[in-house]
């Protein structure tokens, strides 16, 4: 037990070392671009590029692992990114990034894969839930410390690029040498789009929706909030106020969720998103702290709601279909994440920065008005079916294997038999 309990916490050790460097990534790139001129369309395109690479992440991902092994898989992808996130400051050309935002799209996809693959085979079906809770914690909290690692140096040099390197690198040492033994195959993610959406039409148009947002949201926060005039310190802590607010509230809007119809706290979540979106969008920079305010609330409400589409569908999903039904609704995800910054760009580039939560305001506006649209046409999930929220980060299929209670784990190894 004590040799599990060390696997497990060096794999999770691993695993926030490099949320940590994706953390200061995702928040420099898009200020560095913008010092650089390259306007909001280059910099949407930027962004779809790097969701693109991980929906084919998810999809060519099992079978590289598979030819490979889990250990050479994680340490070639992992010192790819490394290698990538150091081209960046030396060659500033908009197409070149896009390129390399696509191929780190494929790279952490795999590398989250592995990293949860061996979680899941640690992961005894008693402390399943808790070992996926830490894996959340850990994620949330190392990415929020990665983006206030931008205030470390000057944006416009060599070095926070250089830090990002370092820390991918670094994850290479407790995950590579850690004696875990390989995992099983990493299951294929599926996108079969007609049954996913007779199966939960509300966590399909919700996975779609909130992937949208998201992707619009990571790709021209910093880009917002520098327009408005605050200095980089203030950035970070704007993007991690965000994540933040989603960490805290996530466990309480789940709880709820189990006790009344989803689809109604799905509604919530995204009627408080549309006012909070509409309060940044509209916000003048006189008292930062109002922002950072805003920007908590934003998150809280705003990132649960991807869980909840995922736990509201796998009520309804058979016990042996929960793993591809999460999968292809975290597919569905992507390619709304992919698409939201291309849509976001050249309207902001018109419309000014403000837009982007304009944007995000509406998209949760058909979302809240879908999810009471099918609350008045739907039965509620029979309460015996239904399952107990559990978070869930937006990282790879693998992930959705440690969902699974005893009860489900005990079916489909009987179902497999």
């Amino acid at each position: 037990m004590k040799a599990r309990t060390r696997s497990i916490a060096t794999i999770l050790l691993g695993s926030g070392i490099v949320f940590l460097g994706y953390g200061l990534m995702v928040t420099v790139l898009p200020i560095r671009a913008q010092m650089e001129g390259f306007g909001e369309t280059a910099i949407g395109l930027m962004g779809s590029a790097y969701f693109v690479g991980f929906v084919l992440g998810c999809l060519l991902g099992p079978g590289m692992v598979k030819a490979v092994g889990h250990t050479r898989a994680f340490a070639g992808f992992a010192a790819l990114v490394a290698a990538l996130a150091l081209v960046f400051p030396l060659a500033v050309d908009p197409w070149l990034w896009m390129a390399l935002r696509f191929i780190s799209g494929i790279c952490l996809a795999v590398v989250y894969m592995v990293i949860e693959s061996w979680l899941n085979e640690q992961a005894t079906n008693r402390i399943r839930g808790v070992v996926l809770s830490v894996y959340i914690i850990v994620g949330n909290l190392t990415t929020i410390g990665g983006q206030q690692m931008v205030v470390l140096y000057d944006a416009a040099g060599l070095a926070l690029f250089s830090l990002v390197s370092i820390l991918i690198a670094i994850s290479l040492v407790p995950v590579s040498l850690t004696p875990v033994n390989e995992p099983e195959p990493i299951p294929s993610a599926r996108l079969r789009i007609a049954r996913l959406y007779r199966l939960s039409p509300t966590g399909f148009v919700g996975c779609i929706l909130v992937g949208l947002a998201d992707g619009a949201f990571w790709t021209f926060g910093p880009v917002f909030a520098q327009d408005k005039g605050l200095p980089v310190q203030e950035i970070a802590l704007f993007m991690g106020a965000f994540m933040a607010g989603g960490t805290v509230l996530q466990w309480p809007l789940g709880w709820l969720s189990d006790r009344i119809d989803r689809r109604i706290v799905v509604a919530i979540c995204a009627a408080g998103s549309v006012a909070t979106g509409l309060a940044l969008a509209f916000w003048e920079p006189q008292q930062s702290w109002m922002a950072l305010a805003l920007a908590l609330a934003h998150g809280g409400v705003m990132i649960p709601i991807y869980a909840l589409c995922i736990a509201h569908a796998n009520d309804f999903a058979p016990h042996e279909e929960m793993v591809e039904v999460s999968s292809g609704l975290l597919l569905l995800y992507g390619v709304g994440a992919a698409v939201g910054p291309i849509v976001i760009g050249p309207i902001m580039e018109k419309a000014g920065h403000g837009s982007l939560f304009v944007m995000i305001a509406a998209t949760f506006a058909a979302l809240a008005l879908f999810a009471i649209y099918r609350i008045g046409i739907h039965r509620v999930a029979e309460q015996a079916t239904r399952g107990q929220f559990a978070p869930v980060p937006k990282s790879s299929p693998s992930v959705y294997a440690l969902e699974a209670d005893d009860e489900d784990e005990a079916e489909i190894e009987e179902l497999g038999k």
